[in-house]
């Protein structure tokens, strides 16, 4: 009985082997076409938005004169104004009146704030 069962596990054994192997390979015949399938998808989004990108450049081109006028003229404003404001969330959102005025008022909950001194003008 005991040779059976040995002259069994040894017939059977070469089975599994192939089995497992033939699985192995399945499961990497598997990953590879996920991986190709990845790689096609990528691909086609990538073709897709190719006029979009390029234009995007053009665009970024154009703009950036702009933006750098922007800068340069109202960068030394926007400095001055965050000088002079503290932090954002103790404001109101800015109300424009019928006149056009744009007023920021500060939230009556903020803590009392000490702006910049003001400049000493010698007489």
């Amino acid at each position: 009985m005991k040779h059976a069962l040995i002259l069994t596990a040894a017939l059977l054994l070469p089975f599994s082997a192939t089995a497992q192997s033939e699985e192995s390979g399945e499961i990497d015949e598997g990953f590879s076409l996920i991986e190709e399938g990845a790689k096609l998808l990528f691909r086609g989004i990538l073709s897709e938005m190719e006029p979009a990108i390029e234009e995007f450049s053009t665009l970024g081109e154009e703009v950036a004169p702009t933006l750098q006028m922007l800068a340069t003229e109202m960068g030394p404003a926007l400095i001055e104004l965050f000088e002079t404001l503290d932090d954002l969330r103790h404001y109101e959102p800015p109300e424009i009146l019928p006149n056009g005025d744009v007023i920021i008022r500060r939230s009556p909950s903020a803590p009392v704030f000490e702006g910049p001194a003001a400049p000493t003008i010698d007489l």
